[in-house]
């Protein structure tokens, strides 16, 4: 195994790599040793600061399915009678990673080879900013919130699915309603209660391609939810700093925007090839980038409604004193960021149908929620 991992675990050559993977096919007695040892690259990974979803969307971007599964497998054993002790998120990856398939057929040359090639991909996996564990809600405010995000889900799901851009626009305004007034009524309650509470952090993916473009609409949809995002270009990722039920907030919102902005995306851009137009690529760039502008707006007005609505007295310190804490611990994670250009925004008609896909969202005030 050592002249196996000598051989390929730090070249780059097909060659090293073949070498490696056929002393390991060659060696089924050393197949219990090779996965302690992939769960030993694993911890270390946790240790420069990375999560079970992180290491999982690095994998699936650079390599293959059977990649995952090794990976999936790998992580359950490490994690095998200690689900519970590094909090509620990292528990939720965990259950995610079980829901998917983990069966693996294949030869044994075929799959040391894999493995060589994962496990040289966690050994070169640079340390990145830990997160803190997720504060834990209180058991009372438990089935409260199970209601509220349930709700939203189902709002969310329901814009996803409908067909009418006008209908899917305005159930995402209304789910951020929810999203805003449940904000407000953990912040407060936090308040009164003296809960010892604190901002944490999660990580979302940003995939290739448009990135940029999903890294402001990612960016807009934290803002709008008091949170601030980080955007890790190199791997596609951004951090997002907030309280923990602001994070699901953003989490839940910016999937279901961003399946909704593609959908409308495809729609507006196959009219505009039926009359002859042939630059996806760039009516892509400028669709979204407009959309993310635009739906920002919308989001943080219809956010700043119901703060409005809401107003009491202890509210607005409340929710300053929260900003504070936000933008403080953000300073401590990210001590250094710089500010990137959005480029590439060169397609006008494709800027207009982003606006105007985003302004179809119905965020006029409503009927204050019971």
């Amino acid at each position: 195994m050592e002249r196996a991992f000598t051989a390929a675990l730090y070249a780059e050559s097909d060659a090293a790599l073949d070498t490696g993977a056929s002393l390991l096919a060659a060696d089924p007695a050393g197949d219990a040793e090779l996965a302690r040892r992939g769960e030993e690259f694993v911890a270390a990974a946790w240790r420069r600061g990375w999560q079970p979803a992180d290491v999982v969307r690095i994998v699936r971007r650079d390599l293959d399915d059977m990649h995952v599964r090794l990976l999936t497998a790998l992580i359950l054993a490490e994690h095998e009678g200690d689900r519970a002790s590094r909090g509620a998120r990292w528990a939720a990856q965990l259950d995610e990673l079980e829901e998917g398939p983990h069966d693996l057929r294949t030869d044994r040359f075929s799959r040391a080879t894999a493995v060589l090639e994962l496990y040289r991909l966690l050994l070169r996996l640079p340390s990145i900013e830990p997160l803190d564990p997720p504060r834990q809600p209180a058991v009372a405010a438990a089935p409260q919130e199970t209601r509220m995000l349930t709700r939203i889900r189902g709002l969310l799901a329901k814009a996803e699915a409908t067909g009418f851009p006008e209908e899917a626009e305005a159930l995402s305004a209304k789910a951020q309603e929810l999203m805003a007034r449940h904000s407000i009524d953990e912040a407060l309650l936090a308040a009164r209660t003296h809960a010892k509470d604190a901002p944490g952090a999660c990580r979302i993916g940003v995939e290739p391609p448009y990135e940029t473009a999903k890294a402001v609409l990612l960016d807009a949809v934290a803002g709008a939810n008091r949170c601030r995002a980080v955007w890790n270009e190199a791997l596609c990722f951004s951090t997002v700093v907030g309280f923990e039920p602001d994070l699901e907030a953003v989490e839940l919102l910016y999937t279901s925007l961003l399946v909704q902005a593609t959908a409308a995306m495809t729609k507006a851009e196959a009219a505009q090839r039926a009359g002859g137009r042939k630059r996806t690529k760039t009516f892509r760039q400028s669709f979204l980038a407009a959309y993310a502008h635009r739906i920002g707006d919308r989001l943080a007005a219809v956010a700043e409604e119901q703060v409005t609505t809401a107003a009491e007295g202890e509210l607005l310190p409340v929710l300053a004193a929260r900003d504070v804490a936000v933008t403080d611990h953000l300073d401590r994670m990210f001590p250094e960021t710089v500010t990137t250009r959005v480029r590439g925004i060169t397609d006008e008609a494709g800027w207009h149908e982003g606006a105007a896909a985003a302004d179809r969202a119905q965020v006029r005030g409503r009927r204050p929620l019971p």
